[in-house]
């Protein structure tokens, strides 16, 4: 079997403490790591656009003859270590104890590209191109990152055909879980005027925060659709609640404010959403004199579904071959760069075990990151086998 060692790199990138969406060197890692394995790097800093300056890489290996363009994606900037006393070990640290390895990002998703890493380094003389695309804004306000690396790939002409993300998908071990599709994110905003009045005196007002609690009522005692074979049911969650203007414990409030998110399956649209949230507040508001209402939303993120067959099933049979267990394809959990790259390219994610991701004590077992390695580089085997151009 093919000795695979993502263990250094994993350490080196912990060690940058790349809060999101400060780079503190952890791009740099990359960069001077991936150049002795043949592959070409681009730095690339990427301001304005109301976001973040933000540190990218794109780094391409060009194979021994023409072929499909595989490539590996991911996000060196991690959530910050909260608090730091909470920890058994510095978050920055990463070390390991017991054949575990500590440190915020080593699940979410340093790991990963180590495990990126160690897979290219073993995998030699192939045709077509392999290429790591490695934001530094996934975590945060992402407009610096994937989606404007991916217009810069557009701009110098550079296709992807297909794309693995290594976004922390397993569950109880490596490789039992692989996304290929995720639920699409949309907000909300709704604010409810009625009548501002003295408290003693309510029939001379209309509460703001009653009429909001009678919508929020209806909104959360059904479902939106009940889900189908590859996505769970749609869900909408109330996230903040803000009565609004001068307020006092004897004033009727006139305005109120709440902010909810939906997370949505491929039956919805932004267009329907809309129209199920108006028609369901128009049934508590329309009969109600002095009440009115404004509804704004935004979509952060599209659902979408890359079919079950070829290149996910290659993925899945790479998976396989090497631990010898099935694996369950999924659509669950939140949002991940796999929304802009769905645009580009057919894209799956595969990567570690998620149970510690974002919380204190972050950890994944040395021998986790060997065999996610040795899974990438089996997808890699059968991808220039099994795909052409």
């Amino acid at each position: 079997m093919t000795d695979f060692n993502p263990l250094p790199l994993a350490e080196a990138l912990i060690r940058a403490p790349s809060v999101c969406p400060e780079d503190n060197g952890a791009i740099d890692v990359l960069a001077a790591a991936l150049p002795p394995l043949g592959f070409a790097c681009e730095k690339l800093l990427f301001t304005g656009n109301d976001g973040p300056d933000t540190w990218n890489l794109f780094a391409q290996r060009a194979g021994t003859s023409p072929g499909p363009h595989f490539c590996f994606a991911g996000h060196t900037d991690v959530v910050p270590a909260g608090d730091v006393g909470a920890w058994q070990y510095e978050p920055f640290g990463g070390e390991v104890h017991s054949g575990v390895l500590y440190g915020r990002g080593a699940v979410d998703m340093k790991g990963a590209i180590a495990a990126f890493v160690a897979a290219v380094e073993q995998f030699r003389d192939h045709p077509g191109t392999i290429s790591l695309l490695i934001t530094g804004n996934e975590e945060g306000n992402e407009v610096n990152g994937t989606r404007r690396m991916l217009r810069w790939l557009e701009e110098k002409n550079i296709r992807l055909s297909h794309c693995l993300v290594g976004e922390p998908t397993s569950e109880s071990r490596i490789g039992d879980g692989i996304k290929n599709g995720r639920r699409g994110s949309f907000h909300v905003k709704l604010t409810i005027k009625g009548i501002q009045g003295h408290v003693a005196y309510p029939q001379r007002a209309l509460n703001a925060n009653h009429l909001l609690a009678q919508v929020l009522a209806r909104l959360t005692s059904q479902p939106l659709d009940g889900g189908n074979r590859d996505f769970p049911a749609s869900t909408l969650q109330v996230t903040l609640l803000e009565t609004l203007g001068e307020n006092a414990v004897n004033l009727v409030p006139g305005a109120t404010r709440a902010r909810m998110n939906i997370r949505y399956n491929n039956l919805q649209t932004p267009e329907l959403m809309t129209r199920w949230l108006r028609r369901e507040i128009d049934a508590v508001l329309a009969p109600i004199t002095g009440a009115s209402y404004e509804l704004t939303t935004e979509i952060s993120g599209e659902a979408f579904l890359t079919p079950s067959k070829g290149f996910v099933q290659l993925v899945c049979n790479a998976v396989m071959e090497e631990t010898k267990s099935i694996v369950t394809l999924s659509t669950s959990g939140g949002t991940s760069d796999a929304r802009f790259i769905k645009n580009h390219c057919p894209v799956v994610e595969l990567g570690l075990r998620n149970a510690t991701m974002h919380q204190v004590d972050e950890q994944v077992p040395v021998d986790d990151l060997v065999r996610l390695s040795a899974i990438y580089h089996r997808v890699l085997t059968r991808y220039f086998t099994e795909i052409r151009a």
